[in-house]
């Protein structure tokens, strides 16, 4: 027996399997409808209770400085989060009544103001006159609130607002754990709504591309279900992120609805095969629709699974939780979609009509002829492509495009103009350092362009201040039998090169007097951040199109396939990444990471739809031309159908969300189905055109030209 035969025989052996999983399929497909109903029971409670996490500055590894700063502010002085409160037009004594109340809040570890230190009857100006400065203005004044937890935690998030619910309009509650609350409270606000808005588009969209009304209405069922598995699986990892937990169901909508859209098609073809018999056809269809979906499905988790080796773990945060909703979106479509499309048969048939997409097929011989056209095309534009996908810019500092009238937005700016405040840097030194050093790497700290001020436990006692009048609350909060902490107050902005800048100044005079010393805070993790997210850049770009070209070479067993498929596919993401660039748009960072390997993963299915017919119809000896314009023609309405799809989900919660960090994401995504779809329709077959004797000669199933 030949290796050939053996080779068939294995693959028929294969889809007698497959067949035979389709038919159990259809056998207990009420079962299976009733099992799928139960499980999304435990689903539902499992997402109910996985905790949210707002901060991503918590992605950041665990082995850095400033990580391991963090831990000891919290360990060694049960401080975690740190806050300045404004008030505004109050008398003293009110400021203190107020202040008493803020001390009772549960996870409130201190309080620090005028009060704390002297009592209210003693005149301000026997304060050194640097902290009388740093905590008055013109028109109130500000303490210090110090948090027992961390910036986002569930405690620190209470105690915010509860403190707001203490204010009056004339206090303002600024930080970064103020800005998490708020975006806490905005993201659950808006969430709920990506998904109405993703399922109303997705499905205006297939309800005029589908043969059936009723169709689209299935879908969204089997993939919602799927999607409330795999958010209600994420109660195993402990806590997600708030960007994974609204892209989550928006995007695995956006992937796998591919898979849906392929099921029904081959059910309709095998419905004339097997002359009407609809059980039959199914049974055929699930088997087609997992052998084929299985292939597409893993380009698509490959892109997802590059983003687990960012250092950055809220790669690893969406990438897991990606990778789980592809795998029961596969599941779903071979099991629970058939089951419905079974059960529902009487209704698809009363709400069929005719699909309002036109025939983009009759393009396809155009397409071919006129190659040269848009190989010029992609030379002519793929330099400027390449060029602002380089220069594209981004930013860092996470409150940037938050809506302006938030009230932590409010309080940041307002502790900007009163207080020429920015950004609060917390130094810890060694409580061993003479106290006459620390004095001296404060005042060299002062000098640094943009400190405003920086204060210490000494400062703030100052000559006319008895240390033994100051409580040991206050003592503790600032100095232990291992470190004590300086705030130091910047003008500048976190995220700019002016406080980058600055970072390196102060941690070269701090590291003058304390080799150990530590300067932790929003600023100098942001700063951490850039540093990381750009070497997690090249390294996901990396895995991502290694991963995928591997997964060609195998799929097509070709050298030159795989060089093709990515390069246009990279193509397209290089327009759609260098698009901001031309129009002067900022995108947050987590976009210029994650958006590359998502597109690739998510729409080189395009390209690989349209070579899979290609390979086919030159193996079975057509020539080139006939092999392209044929692949083309069977190929361009599916690729259109599922682009349009993926665009619709996404589109509507890019235009509607307040969250830049989730828009900007949802944008690109729809952009980048529409620019790949554009491309593989265009490009991808005049790319064939020109390389197809390199193709032959270098791919196995090729038969030689014919011209």
């Amino acid at each position: 027996m030949t290796n050939g035969h053996k080779l068939n025989m294995r693959k028929e052996a294969k889809k007698d399997m497959m067949v035979k999983f389709g038919k159990k399929i259809v056998k207990f497909r009420v079962p299976i409808l009733i099992l799928s109903i139960l499980l999304l029971i435990p689903s539902a409670l499992g997402y109910l209770h996985t905790r949210i996490n707002y901060d991503v500055l918590t992605y950041l590894p665990d082995n850095i400085e400033t990580m391991k700063g963090q831990d000891i502010l919290v360990n060694d002085f049960g401080t975690g989060a740190f806050s300045m409160f404004i008030v505004d037009g109050m008398e003293d004594k009110d400021v203190s009544k107020l202040k008493e109340k803020i001390e009772k809040v549960n996870h409130v570890k201190e309080v620090i103001w005028y009060d704390s230190i002297a009592d209210i009857s003693m005149p301000k100006s026997m304060l050194p006159t640097k902290v009388y400065d740093a905590f008055n203005s013109e028109t109130g004044t500000m303490m210090a609130i110090f948090f027992d937890e961390g910036t986002s935690s569930d405690g620190t998030m209470e105690a915010i607002s509860e403190i707001r619910s203490l204010a009056g309009e004339q206090c303002f509650l600024s930080g970064m754990s103020a800005v998490v609350t708020d975006t806490k409270e905005l993201a659950e606000k808006e969430t709920p709504l990506y998904v109405l808005i993703a399922v109303v588009l997705a499905m205006i969209v297939l309800g005029l591309t589908m043969e059936s009304f009723f169709v689209p209405i299935l879908f969204m069922l089997s993939i919602g279900i799927a999607i409330v598995y795999n958010l209600g699986s994420n109660y195993f990892m402990g806590e997600i992120s708030y960007i994974t937990k609204a892209l989550a169901a928006v995007l695995q909508l956006g992937v796998t609805l591919d898979y849906s859209i392929f099921l029904m098609h081959s059910y309709e073809e095998q419905q004339i095969r097997y002359d009407g018999d609809k059980h039959r056809a199914m049974a055929h269809a699930i088997s087609q629709t997992f052998s084929s979906v299985i292939g597409s499905s893993v380009t698509t988790i490959a892109g997802f699974i590059a983003l687990c080796f960012m250092s950055f773990t809220l790669g690893m945060d969406i990438g897991i939780v990606m990778v789980k909703g592809v795998i029961l979106g596969v599941l779903a479509c071979v099991t629970i979609l058939p089951s419905m499309i079974l059960c529902c048969d009487k209704i698809i048939e009363k709400t069929k009509h005719k699909p309002f997409l036109p025939d983009i097929g009759r393009i396809s011989d155009k397409v071919t002829k006129r190659y040269l056209i848009y190989v010029a095309l992609f030379i002519v534009l793929l330099f400027p492509a390449i060029y602002g996908n380089n220069h594209t810019g981004v930013y860092y500092n996470l409150d940037e495009t938050l809506p302006k009238d938030l009230p932590s937005i409010i309080a940041n700016e307002k502790l900007k103009e009163d207080y020429d405040m920015n950004t609060t840097h917390m130094i810890l030194v060694d409580s061993s350092t003479d106290s006459a050093d620390v004095g001296k790497m404060l005042k060299e700290m002062d000098k640094v362009d943009g400190i405003k001020w920086a204060l210490g436990l000494d400062s703030l006692i100052g000559p006319s201040v008895p240390a033994s009048m100051i409580p040991d609350s206050v003592t503790s909060s600032l100095k232990n039998d291992k470190y004590q902490l300086v705030l130091a107050n910047s003008e500048y902005k976190v995220a700019t090169d002016e406080l980058n800048d600055q970072i390196k100044e102060l941690n070269t005079i701090l590291h003058k007097y304390d080799e150990g010393g530590m300067l932790i805070g929003e600023g100098p993790l942001t700063a951490d951040l850039i540093d990381i997210t750009d070497k997690d850049f090249k390294t996901v770009s990396a895995v991502s199109i290694g991963i995928i070209f591997v997964i060609i070479m195998l799929l097509f067993k070709s050298i030159s396939l795989p060089i093709i498929l990515v390069g246009v596919i990279e193509f397209a993401i290089f327009v759609n990444m260098g698009i901001p660039y031309y129009t002067g748009t900022k995108l947050p960072f987590v976009a210029s990471i994650v958006i590359g390997t998502i597109q690739l993963g998510s729409t080189v299915d395009y390209a690989i739809l349209m070579t899979t017919r290609y390979k086919r119809e030159r193996n079975h000896g057509a020539n080139k031309y006939d092999s392209i314009t044929t692949a083309h023609r069977v190929s361009a309405q599916s690729i259109m159908v599922s682009a349009l799809s993926f665009f619709a989900a996404t589109i509507g919660v890019g235009l509607y969300s307040n969250i830049d960090m989730i828009s900007s994401l949802c944008i690109l995504m729809a952009r980048g189905a529409l620019i790949s779809m554009v491309v593989v329709i265009f490009v991808l077959p005049s790319m064939f055109m020109v390389f197809d004797k390199v193709i032959v000669k270098t791919s196995k199933g090729f038969l030689p030209p014919k011209e």
